[in-house]
């Protein structure tokens, strides 16, 4: 089977990302951009030095903290059944979680532990005021990842996505958004951590049970992060993240490039299974027409005959008939 290839590399400093990356439909991988942070000095060092550093921002509040046995090899995934999860949810204080990581041999039960998308700005205010970088956007959500050796399967996200290495090394492997098909994605309805994932072991892939990821693999794209290091994801690219270390620690930020009253495409897919998926074929083509015109190949014809004061949703949306188009979905969905 063929291995990804490298990612693009743009060598970066000084938290300062050029505009030819945001603009990039691949992942990049930004060499050196959190360098200079302190907190990459302190936290690389130890275990010990990343609880002293971070403590001084930590706001009291516990944390969720997955927690798997030595079974599970740091895979965050589904028991056997798809039942539920291979690992245990629980609270606990980030000292509780450091003290844990710290330990040489920790109980069978606690092998792998991981933190997974934390709010920084919550948990850790003040942070930012010495560890950040410049964005395209002023509000862009900031969250802090702390773990063992863990393997998160690959899954996509909506908003676009800097990821930047503090301690420890992650791999990243990337699929493109229309791999979709030959990931093997698992349930849309009952997920580890929000987002559906890939059923497929990335780093010990089932050929015979899952042979189209074969041609995944082709347009995969692979990056090997080191502290200071950071990778620009795409939205909707699909991406696994592996953590090679003992300690890792991670701070990402998500943004979109619309508006926040504009509503999450995954609730209309969602929907979409509920009031289309089922018809008859007949009606799906008559149906995937609609979306055709009115969503996907979306442009003034549709409503440029239609006087003004009328056009109601057909229209561009803006924040007061986004809400109002909220209020009439929700009135239908209700009925």
């Amino acid at each position: 089977m063929l291995e990804p290839v490298p990612a693009r590399t743009v060598e970066c400093a000084g938290g300062v990302i050029p505009q030819e990356v945001y603009d990039s439909t691949e992942p990049v991988r930004l060499k050196g951009l959190v360098n200079d942070w302190p907190a990459v000095r302190q936290c690389s060092e130890s275990i010990g030095a990343a609880a002293r550093y971070l403590s001084q921002f930590w706001r009291e509040e516990p944390v969720t903290v997955y927690a798997g046995d030595a079974s599970i090899n740091g895979r965050i995934f589904y028991n056997g059944d798809f039942t539920g999860f291979n690992f245990i949810s629980g609270r606990a204080t980030l000292p509780q979680v450091f003290a844990k990581l710290a330990e040489p041999e920790r109980e069978d039960r606690l092998t792998t532990l991981y933190v997974g998308s934390t709010p920084v700005d919550k948990w850790m205010p003040g942070f930012r005021a010495q560890n950040d970088i410049g964005l395209p956007t002023d509000d862009a959500l900031a969250s802090f990842w702390i773990g063992s050796q863990t393997r998160v399967s690959a899954h996509y996200d909506f908003p676009d996505n800097v990821a930047c290495v503090v301690a420890g090394e992650r791999c990243f492997t990337l699929f493109p958004p229309e791999q979709v098909g030959n990931l093997y994605v698992g349930p849309l309805d009952k997920t580890p951590s929000g987002q559906a994932i890939s059923m497929v072991d990335i780093c010990e892939p089932d050929l015979e049970r899952f042979p189209r990821y074969a041609e995944a693999v082709r347009h995969a794209k692979q990056a090997l992060l080191q502290p200071g290091d950071a990778i620009f994801v795409p939205g909707m690219w699909w991406h696994h993240v592996e953590s090679t270390t003992p300690f890792n620690l991670l701070i990402n930020y998500w943004w979109c490039t619309t508006p926040n009253f504009m509503g999450s495409p995954t609730t209309a897919l969602m929907h979409s299974i509920l009031a289309l998926r089922d018809l008859p074929p007949r009606q799906r083509r008559i149906w995937r027409g609609l979306f055709d015109h009115y969503v996907f190949d979306f442009d003034e014809s549709v409503y440029e005959h239609i006087p003004e004061p009328g056009r109601g949703c057909l229209a561009p949306l803006d924040e007061a008939t986004a809400k109002q188009l909220h209020a009439d979905l929700l009135n239908r969905l209700n009925r």
